[in-house]
């Protein structure tokens, strides 16, 4: 029904058009239906309520562009947000304007605020239940109290949704990876260009954020971390793609780095309890890295050499807390590791032990094998 409509709504300024001479058609050039379609459909997006911008505004802004705005600029303009030369645009669906709502105390006006998708809310459901019942006990709350869950579950789950929604938006980009001669062109440029389009879309969640009063430095800081992982991802990945050396730094970076909305997390419950903030798809994989950089005989050895001193660190650091703090969160980790079984048989140390997995050391091969599996199951089906 909504798509007939705005068939409908396109169809009368088409009409209109006509009447007042302004069809491209009635003109000499070319283009035809099509072009008037697209005319049409701008005609349609100008007249969309705009903040405090009136008709007449909005006129002489689009007068005063269209003067200085040349065919190169479109191109610059597409690239900047990475739509495809060829991208379909009958249906209008580039010129429709995104209505998005904030709640104000009087009334509700259209702003620009986050909006996050049902795949990115399915994918933090786990993060955020391992959250809950890892990191309550640390503010004080019972996990197993419905009210400490649904009291502050609206801000952590839009906030952790919103994160996977990006993280999503990210690993969309960890397969294309840039030919030498476009390599040699782009360079840190098209790098700085995704670190740039990261921060515009984070944006949204960090003036939402604001508005609740919950934003501080050290919360801002963690949220850039996560555009800086997500460009570290890229980075790493893309050259295990191209079979460029990586470094053991950049992958300890991100692994510090990858956990980094348990903190934003942990930063916004401290401020929704008002507590101080003093107090096959080529993503990244530990293992992955410290084959490339270790090769795949040594890289097991050298990840269990980091496991044991990560794992000495959290001995020396529960150490620290009350013992019955300390007695609750290692409860939990045990629990965790029972989950993490889902059901399975459990033997060795209650906490856990790590079985590191066969290192695969021609990743290309794999994929080709795996890819033509799938190519016959495909055909046979």
């Amino acid at each position: 029904m909504e798509a007939l409509l705005e068939l409908e709504k396109v169809q009368r300024v088409l009409s209109l058009m006509s009447s007042r001479g302004l069809s491209h058609a009635d003109s000499s050039g070319g283009g035809g239906a099509d072009a008037d379609r697209f005319l049409a459909q701008f005609l349609l997006f100008t007249v969309q309520p705009f903040d405090s911008l009136t008709v007449e505004n909005k006129f002489l802004l689009v007068s005063e562009l269209l003067t200085k705005a040349t065919p190169d600029t479109l191109e610059e303009v597409q690239h900047l947000t990475h739509l495809e030369a060829n991208q379909d645009i009958s249906s209008g669906g580039l010129l429709q304007p995104i209505k998005k709502f904030k709640m104000h105390a009087e009334k509700s006006t259209i702003q620009a605020v986050p909006m996050v998708g049902f795949d990115a809310m399915t994918r933090a459901k786990s993060t955020l239940e391992d959250f809950c019942r890892s990191y309550f006990m640390f503010h004080g709350l019972d996990v197993n109290t419905p009210q400490a869950i649904f009291k502050y579950l609206p801000v952590l789950s839009f906030t952790e949704s919103y994160m996977y929604q990006l993280d999503a938006s990210n690993e969309d980009c960890l397969h294309v990876v840039p030919d030498d001669n476009t390599s040699k062109v782009l360079g840190k440029k098209e790098e700085s260009l995704n670190e740039t389009s990261l921060s515009q879309m984070i944006e949204p969640l960090e003036g939402l954020l604001q508005c609740q009063g919950l934003m501080t430095d050290r919360l801002q800081t963690e949220l850039k971390s996560g555009i800086q992982y997500w460009s570290l991802e890229r980075k790493l990945c893309q050259a295990l793609l191209r079979n460029e050396k990586i470094l053991i730094e950049d992958v300890m970076k991100a692994i510090h780095l990858k956990s980094f909305d348990y903190r934003v997390l942990n930063l916004l419950m401290f401020q929704l309890t008002g507590q101080h903030d003093d107090v096959m798809n080529n993503t990244f994989n530990i293992l992955r890295m410290f084959a490339a950089i270790y090769g795949p005989l040594e890289a097991p050895n050298m990840l269990a050499k980091c496991i044991g001193e990560a794992e000495e660190k959290y001995e020396s650091f529960s150490k620290k807390l009350e013992p019955s703090l300390s007695g609750s969160y290692w409860r939990r980790c045990e629990e965790a590791t029972k989950e993490g079984r889902k059901g399975g048989k459990i033997s060795g140390h209650a906490y856990g032990t790590w079985n590191i997995p066969r290192v695969i050391s021609n990743e290309e091969s794999f994929r080709r094998e795996r890819s033509g599996k799938h190519d016959s199951c495909a055909v046979i089906i």
